[in-house]
């Protein structure tokens, strides 16, 4: 019988608009540096890949983290030191204000179709400090018994550990919790290794789903399928 809820931010419940890599083109070509969103997004990729977790006690998604991330997405070396450094703080401005940030459709029904049927509320998520500030903007904050923030934690996703600390803020077991995400490995098969039922939302159909894991279209399915879930 289910629960609780263990849910992903980015790219599940909610997330940046416009996306991140057209903040970061938007901001770049204002700047004067001329970069597609395209572009960037190849840019961010390749970055986050190079990079590791923790930079000089650095972790990931923490300003300081993102201060060698930055450089190595954007040629900063061709704006002059005014400039350069307007286009950074320009870029920690956008993704700091709440007002960046949308829940993705569905997402505030199925929390209160959640509270409606008394299950506990985890949200576990790869994201930078900020993101409890977000959560308050966006006005659901208060609906978690538990937010992980991996920046916080300093544990991220897949990191089964991560996932132990969610259940354990619930008070309960791992066959009685759901994770939903929207990434095979760090939400499914990093909760599945930690013993979760699993959730995958991949509205194009073209993701691989983990044996095991239901996958939905959306979270308007999720919250179809969530009284059935419940049930004894």
């Amino acid at each position: 019988m289910l629960r609780g809820l263990s849910l992903d931010f980015g790219g599940t419940l909610g997330g940046e608009r416009p996306a991140r890599w057209e903040i970061y083109a938007e901001e770049a070509q204002r700047a004067g540096l001329r970069l597609g969103a395209e572009e960037v997004m190849d840019r961010m990729v390749a970055a986050h890949a190079e990079l590791p977790q923790e930079i000089d006690g650095a972790f990931r998604y923490t300003p300081e983290w993102f201060a060698h991330f930055i450089p190595r997405v954007l040629p900063l070396e061709e704006l002059a030191g005014a400039p350069r450094e307007a286009l950074i703080e320009r870029l920690f401005a956008r993704f700091a204000d709440p007002r960046t940030y949308r829940l993705v459709p569905g997402a505030r029904e199925l929390l209160d179709l959640s509270q409606e049927l008394g299950l506990k509320l985890a949200l576990v998520s790869n994201w930078g400090p900020g993101l409890p500030r977000t959560l308050e903007a966006v006005g659901v904050l208060d609906r978690f018994d538990v937010v992980l923030v991996s920046a916080l934690e300093r544990l991220e996703k897949p990191d089964p550990r991560l996932f132990a600390r969610a259940l354990k803020g619930l008070g309960l077991g791992a066959d009685e919790v759901l994770h939903v995400g929207d990434h095979p490995d760090k939400d499914a098969r990093g909760a599945q290794s930690a013993g979760l039922r699993t959730a995958l939302v991949d509205g194009s159909g073209t993701m691989g789903t983990p044996e095991g894991t239901l996958r939905l279209q959306d979270l308007h399915q999720l919250a179809h399928l969530l009284p059935s879930l419940c049930r004894p």
